[in-house]
Formats: structure tokens, sequence, C-alpha cells
């Protein structure tokens, strides 16, 4: 066969592949006005069907009857209809849309004594026919949708009757001596059977010969699980221990992950060994019953361990998200040691005892390990709130708070869950100790979770010193919070259905007139926002440090592009984002009217600030790194902004200044362009120097400093005959403007030290006092005591007479 053939042979095959069974092409079926099972018509419900179960649904919730089974799988029915309603309630969606601006256009509809043109009147009443025509499967869709919540909330409302009912009704009490032989008899009865049929097993097998031929696979299988079980966990911490001892960075990421192999290993050591024990095929009915719950049993069991691990056994205290004390650890190891082996134990109990045990078998099995679930709830309680009273200091603060309120409340379960049951409310009991220690141990894995996120945050963005009170960190561990949510809901008996249900009221969304708003519309808007704002700040980032600073374009310019880019692809990514995520702003136009009137009443300054920021930006007077002066501050510009502008003043504080003041006010731009200014150095000499002589020494210091242009020269002015002074100034061009403090003082200095040498005096201003009345200051001492002598007792002697001062030069 040719190339050719091969290739029409192939050829031929996909065509026919994609062919209907008419000829017509695959894609192509199905659609097409004349073709049966095209259009809307097509996606709608069966609602004789619908009636049939909406039927029934109400027959079992007015009855009652039904099994609990029988009442999950009519629900689930039921929620696959509503789940089809929904979807059916857009249907000619867009189609109802552009008939609605249809009769829009044909405008309202004439008032009493006005009359409407045949045509148009004609045109209406057939475009509203059309339009009922097209509403009434949406209609339809939303009475079922209503049908079809009412049932299922009705059917909600048998189930936590029922489990009500179950928790309050009281049973025989396990305290009874009466109740113990029944226990004792389904307990003893239970593990003869599997012992029994092992036995049984083993002989048959041993009889056919399978025995032997199994013996070698299964027997290594157990040896593997055995030794996985035996020395999982120890190889687990060696191996984390190496590897920590020689990595330098991520120790907190690596401690938590090697962990997890103390996890892995054990756990897959007991799966190797059931499999192991099914190998033999040596086991009964009730055996396999057993090794069915066996790896339920081990997984709290090592659970525990892991958890007293990661709590109360870590050597180095940096690596425990808790930090307990010495004696604290050691009570808290001795705890989980032994709420892990109680809960293996009890699994394993009720297993034995079999599928169905009586109310009366069960509740006598269970108390013990009741008893001593609740012992060692209560002693954890304890620690939590003793650990609580001793810690202080803001985070630690709220942490040792939420310690203390969950230790308070393991207590109160402890005493509660034993009491109950004695009483015979075992049904109540378990539904408060189980949950209580799974709910505890969910929350230890969110706090371990927590810290992972932040050793991973510190591992990838290198931001130690921030830790846990990254923004990020903090963000994710909020997110796993809401994620533990549904598991805890799970633990203290929600159903799977029950969160389905609330996941699907929050998919629904409410309806505000005609639209319908759903939060997951918003969270679509969230996602879609944050990956344009994300590639707007990447984009940014690639402009400002790659392809920027290779452009003759100066800083200012270059912060100007960056900044615009980035509001252009913020506005972007909000327009794309509220598409995308089907958000009618239509009806916000009423809203977006009174906003313009608050903004032009109480906004006006932000908008005006606003503004201004953009003309900044777009014509960029001023620059960062300029020297400006307004408002009387003076200082460097270190950021412009869209609202406002920050200037580093000299004395190292930032001043905010609104835009507007830099757009309607006198700035200053001492280095708009370049940095070369003029620099003035007052100078004043004594009256009789030789002027012309101060004038070539001046010269010479000006045009002697290393940062004073000499194109154009400096100048020396003789400003005038001061009071003191002949008055002089160095009027000198400096190549940076930014030195003229210093060079001011170096030009002092070197005026000083100059004029020293040269023998000319630097005037300073001097003022003379003349008495008018000195003989005020030496009152005569005789006339005084007489005077003195001469006033009565109770008036006071007169105030000495104050002598008075003239000032002359």
């Amino acid at each position: 066969m040719t190339l050719f053939h091969r290739l029409a042979l192939v050829l031929t095959f996909v065509v026919s592949l994609l062919a209907g069974p008419a000829g017509q092409p695959a894609f192509a079926q199905g659609f097409g006005p004349d073709l049966p099972g095209s259009g809307p018509a097509a996606l709608l419900p069966d609602y004789e069907q619908w009636q049939r179960v909406a039927t029934r649904a109400a027959r079992v919730s007015e009855s009652g009857q039904a099994s609990e089974y029988a009442l999950e799988r009519l629900r689930s029915e039921l929620l696959d209809w509503r789940e089809r309603f929904l979807a059916a309630q857009s249907t000619n969606a867009a189609r109802i849309d552009t008939v609605r601006r249809q009769i829009t256009a044909l405008g309202p509809l004439p008032t009493e004594g006005q009359t409407e043109d045949p045509l148009v009147a004609s045109r209406r009443s057939d475009l509203e026919s059309e339009l009922a025509r097209l509403r009434a499967p949406s209609l339809l869709a939303i009475e079922a949708h209503a049908e079809a919540s009412g049932l299922i909330s009705e059917i909600d409302q048998l189930e936590t009757g029922r489990l009500t009912e179950v928790m309050m009704t009281r049973g025989p009490s396990p305290l009874n001596p009466a109740n113990w032989p029944e226990a004792i008899m389904l307990l003893w009865s239970g593990m003869d059977s599997v012992i029994a049929e092992t036995l049984g097993g083993i002989a048959a097998d041993q009889r056919s010969g399978a025995l032997w031929r199994n013996l070698p696979f299964a027997g290594l299988l157990a040896v593997v699980g055995l030794i996985l079980m035996w020395r999982g966990r120890p190889w687990g911490r060696a191996l984390q221990a190496r590897i920590l001892s020689v990595a330098r960075r991520g120790q907190g990421v690596w401690y938590f992950l090697l962990s997890l192999l103390q996890l892995v290993l054990p756990y897959a050591g007991v799966l190797i060994l059931i499999e192991g024990a099914k190998a033999a095929d040596v086991m009964g009915y009730r055996g396999l019953q057993l090794a069915a719950s066996l790896p339920d049993a081990a997984l709290f069991l090592i659970v525990s361990r892991w958890l007293s691990g990661h709590y109360f056994e870590g050597r180095d205290t940096g690596m425990l998200p808790i930090d307990f004390g010495q004696d604290e650890r050691r009570q808290g190891r001795k705890i989980m040691f032994g709420l892990g082996w109680t809960l293996l134990a009890s699994t394993l109990v009720l297993a034995v005892a079999g599928v169905d045990p009586s109310q009366t078998a069960t509740a006598m099995l269970s108390l013990p390990s009741y008893v001593l679930i609740a012992i060692f709830l209560f002693w954890l309680g304890r620690l939590f709130v003793m650990h609580g009273s001793d810690s202080d200091g803001g985070t630690i603060l709220i942490r040792s708070k939420i310690l203390t309120v969950v230790g308070r409340a393991c207590q109160i379960l402890a005493i509660l869950g034993p009491v109950l049951s004695a009483i015979g409310y075992s049904s109540a009991s378990e539904l408060m100790l189980f949950p209580a220690v799974k709910s505890l141990a969910l929350a230890a894995v969110v706090v371990l979770l927590q810290k992972l996120v932040t050793d991973l945050y510190v591992l990838v963005a290198g931001r130690a010193a921030e830790g846990s009170d990254g923004l990020i960190p903090v963000l994710l561990g909020i997110l796993l919070l809401f994620a533990a949510l549904p598991i805890l809901a799970l633990f203290w008996g929600a159903s799977t259905d029950d969160l389905a249900e609330i996941w699907s009221r929050f998919h629904h969304g409410f309806t505000i007139g005609d639209s319908r708003i759903s939060p997951t519309d918003f969270l679509m808007f969230a996602i879609i926002f944050a990956i344009g704002f994300t590639l707007t700040r990447l984009v940014q980032g690639t402009l400002r440090t790659t392809v920027l600073p290779k452009t003759r374009i100066d800083i200012g310019g270059q912060n100007a592009i960056v900044s615009g880019l980035g509001y252009v692809g913020i506005f972007l990514a909000a327009l794309i984002a509220i598409t995308s995520a089907g958000i009618d702003l239509s009806s916000l136009a009423i809203v977006a009217g009174a906003l313009s009137v608050g903004i032009g009443f109480g906004l006006q300054n932000i908008v005006s600030n606003f503004v201004s920021g953009i003309i900044l930006l777009i014509e960029r007077p001023i620059s960062e790194g300029d020297w400006i002066e307004v408002g009387g501050q003076m200082g460097y510009v270190r950021d412009i902004s869209v609202r406002s502008t920050r200037i580093e003043t000299f004395d190292r504080t930032d001043v905010i200044i609104p835009n507007a003041d830099l757009v309607s006010g006198q700035v200053t731009n001492w280095t708009r362009g370049n940095s070369v200014g003029r620099v003035i150095v007052p100078v004043g000499v004594a009256y009789g120097t030789d002027t012309m002589r101060v004038d070539a020494i001046l010269r010479e210091i000006a045009e002697a400093h290393p940062m004073v242009l000499l194109t154009p020269p400096p100048n020396i002015a003789f400003m005038g005959f001061g009071a003191d002074s002949l008055n002089f100034e160095i009027r000198a061009i400096l190549r940076d403007v930014n030195f003229s403090l210093v060079v001011r003082t170096e030009m002092n200095h070197a005026i000083a030290a100059r004029f020293k040498d040269e023998g000319i005096e630097i005037p300073f201003a001097q003022r003379d006092i003349w008495l008018r009345n000195p003989e005020a200051l030496h009152p005569k001492a005789p006339a005084s005591a007489k005077a003195a002598s001469a006033q009565p007792e109770d008036q006071a002697p007169a105030a000495p007479a104050k002598p008075v001062l003239r000032e002359e030069d």
C-alpha cells in the first residue's frame, strides 16, 4: 500500500467519524431550525416527570415514615431538579432582552385622551405577546424552583427532627448491672466469631493447599507492614533531624514536610498489613469487618502521636506553634498518648461487637471509652487554661485567651459527656465527645498549616522580619480558617447535603427586582480584577527596572509613564472584571447621579487634588528629586501621587502637600531642568575700610571656590551704607545649587580668615545706656526710715523709685 493510499484511508476514517447518520457532520447535528431536539426547548426540564417526583416527595414529607437512606436519595434527586430549574430560568434571556428593548424603542404608552398609530399599536401588541411567550419557560422554572426548595426544606426539617429525637430519647443506663451481661456476651461472641472464622479458614486452606501458596506473599506483606508500623515513625524523625541539621533556610517548611513521613509510613504499614491478612484468605465475614475498621482505628493513634510531636515533643521551641513549658509538654505527651489508644480501642471494640448491636449493648460498651476520653479531654482543657493564664503581651495574649476559652469548653464537655451517658443519653454523649476531639485535632492541623504558610512566605519572599505579621500570611491563614469550616460542620453532625445546600444558596445569590445577584459573580470579579491588577504591577515593574532606564527619558517622565500605566491598567482590569462577571451596572445610574452631586459638594477638594495630580503627571512642572518651595515649605520632592505630593524637608520630616496647591499656588523649583543656581553671601565691613580692596578680596574668595562657575564670573555688589557697616554681597553661580548652604558656610570661613589677615574689621552693633536719675539707685537711709515710721501699721511702705533709662547709640 502506497503512502497516498494510506493517507486516503485515514482521511476516509476521519470523515466517517465526523459524519452523522445521514452524512451530515456530527458537529452540525442537533442544530438548525428544522432539526429535532434543537433550540432552547431541548434544554427545558420535563415538568411531567417533575410532578411525579414532587408528588412522591410531598407524600414522604407528610408521612415521615421513610428511612434515612430513602430521604437522602430523595433529597439528592430534588437538588438535581432544582439545579435544572435554576439553569432553565435563563431560557431565552438574550431574546427577552432584545424584545424589551424593541418595546422601549416604541415609546411610552399613550395617556388618556391620546391615540397611537395603528401600526405602532399593532407592533407593540405583537411584541408584548412575543415577550409573554418567551418568558413562559422562565416563569415555569421559577415556580418549580420554589417548589423544589420548599420540598428540600421539609426533608431537612424531618431529618433535623429525627436527630433531635434521637438525642433527647433516654435509653437504658449502662450503670444498671442488669444490662452488663448482654454487652459482655455480645463482645465475647464477636471475638469468638472472629477467632473461629479465622481458624476455620486456615483449616480449609490447609486442606486445599491454598494456605501454603498464599503464605509467602501474605507473610511478606505482613512483615513489611509490621516493620513500617514499628519503625516508620523513628525513621521519619531520623531523616527529619538529618536534613534539618544541614538546611540553612526554610527549616520550618522542612520540619513540617518531613514530619508527614511520621504519618504516611505507619499508616502505610497498617494498610499493607491488612492486605497481607486478606491475601492469606483465611478471614471470615467478621474478620473482614474488623480489618475494615482497623485503618480508621489506627489513624486515631497515628494522628494523635503526630500532633503530639508537633506540639509537645519538639526539642527546638522555635518549631512549636505554641510555646508550652517543659512540664506542660510532658503532660501533653501523656494526654495525647492515652487519647489515641482510647480512640483506637473504642473503634475496635464496636467493630468486634458487630454491625448493628442493640442500644443497650452500645451504651454499655461505649461507657468506658467515653469516661476515658472525658478524662483526657478534661486534662487537656486544664493544660490549655494553665498555659493561657501564664501568657501575656500582644498576639500571645489573644492566643492565650483563645486557648483559655477552648480549655474551658473542653472541661465542660468532659463533664457533661459521661454524665449524659451514665443516665441513658448515650447518643447525646457521643455527639459531644467525639466531635470535640475531632474539632481539636482539626484546629491543631489548621494552626500547623498557618505556620507552614508563614514559613513558606519567609522562605520565598525573604522577609523574615515580617513573619506571621505579614499581610499575605494573615490572609492565607484566614482562608485556611474558612476552608476548615465545612469539615468542622461535618464533625458536628452536618451532612454533605447540608453543605451542598449552603453552597447552592451561596451560588444562587439573591434577587433584586429583575436582576439576580450572586456572590460567585463578585468572586469572579475579585479573581479577574486580581489577575489584571497583578499583570499591571508586573508590567509596571518591567518598565521601571528594564525598559525605561534604557531610554533618554528623565526620572520624572519615567515615573509619570509608570503611574499613568498603572491607573489605566487598574481601570481596564475593573472594566473587564465587571464585564466578565456579568454585573449589570445600568441600575446604578441613579446612584451615580447622586454620587456626582456628592462629589460636587462634599468631595470637590478630593476631585480637585485628583485632577491636579493628573496635570502634574502630564505637564511635569515638578519631578521627584526636585528642590522646591511651596507654601512656606522647602524640601525635596520624594513622591508624586494622584492626590498629594510628599516633600522631604531639610529637617528630614515629610510634608504632604495637596496637588491643588502645587497647580494653583506659587511654586519655586530650584532644580528644574538643571541644578545650576545662585548663592548670595552678605558681608559687612567697618566704616573707613578701602572698599575696592574689600571687592578684590571677596572676588578672590568666590573665584577660588570649586563649586563656583567662572562663566558667568562671580559678582561683588556694594549694596550701600548701613547703620553699622558698609554692606557687600557675593553673588556667584554654583554648579549644584543643592550645595548652597555648604558653599555659603565655606565662604564665610574664608572671609573671616582673610579679613583677619588683612586687618579688616567686621563691625557689630554697640549701645550706650544713659541714666536720667541716677540718684534713684542710692536712696537716703534716714529719710526712708523716717517715712516708714510715719506710715500707719496697716499701710504698706511705698515702693522705691525706679531709674529711667535712655538708650543712645
